[in-house]
């Protein structure tokens, strides 16, 4: 049983935070964490993404949306949504949404600002509406969770989160880091109770 964790990452704090809700995923006995990224879009249609990125997960196929057991999608926070290239990925599983491929499935966010005021919450909440369109079951962090309670950097109810700095100078602190992992602990142990299977 895979959790595809399919994020965007600009300046690789997104990606950061995938590893680590990947971490959390593999702490639940039976499940695994399929990593995968999408590619960047251009403003100029000509020029296509190479077949694999340079560096990082490979790309996202819509098959590893098929295959999985359930999903958690990261992307840095644009203006209080999603980044483009992961909001051009989910426009084109139309396909998947009228099958039905990911209703029933367990689904989480998560995200990186500049700020703690750059959006956090609202691109958390605008990446589950795709989810919620998909039939998927959605996952927060309940604030049962002590790092929930005790952070004074990202994290929310919503998903997890990170604060980068202007210059994505600050690393992820220890309870930002306990919270993706706690995220991707969820995600696996629904699934796992689920039973859910590709």
């Amino acid at each position: 049983m895979e959790i595809l964790v399919l994020y965007y990452s600009r300046h690789g704090a997104t990606a950061q935070m995938a590893r680590l809700v990947a971490r959390g995923v593999a702490e639940i006995d039976g499940v695994g964490a399929r990593l995968r990224q999408v590619p960047p879009v251009a403003p100029v249609t000509q020029v296509a993404a190479p077949p694999e990125p340079d560096d990082g997960a490979p790309y996202a196929t819509l098959q590893d949306l098929r295959d999985c057991a359930g999903l958690i999608l990261g992307s840095p926070t644009r203006f209080g949504n999603m980044a483009a290239p992961l909001k051009y990925f989910l426009d084109s599983t139309s396909a998947e949404w009228a099958s039905g491929s990911l209703a029933g499935k367990p689904a989480g966010v998560f995200t990186s600002t500049s700020t703690w005021h750059g959006g956090q919450e609202s691109t958390l909440l605008s990446m589950q509406l795709p989810l919620l369109h998909h039939g998927m079951l959605l996952v927060g962090i309940p604030f049962t969770e002590p790092a929930l309670n005790a952070t004074r950097t990202g994290g929310t109810p919503y998903g997890a989160s990170h604060t980068a700095g202007l210059d994505g100078d600050l690393p992820i602190s220890e309870h930002e880091r306990e919270l993706a992992r706690v995220l991707g602990r969820r995600v696996a142990d629904v699934a796992r109770r689920l039973g859910a299977s590709p």
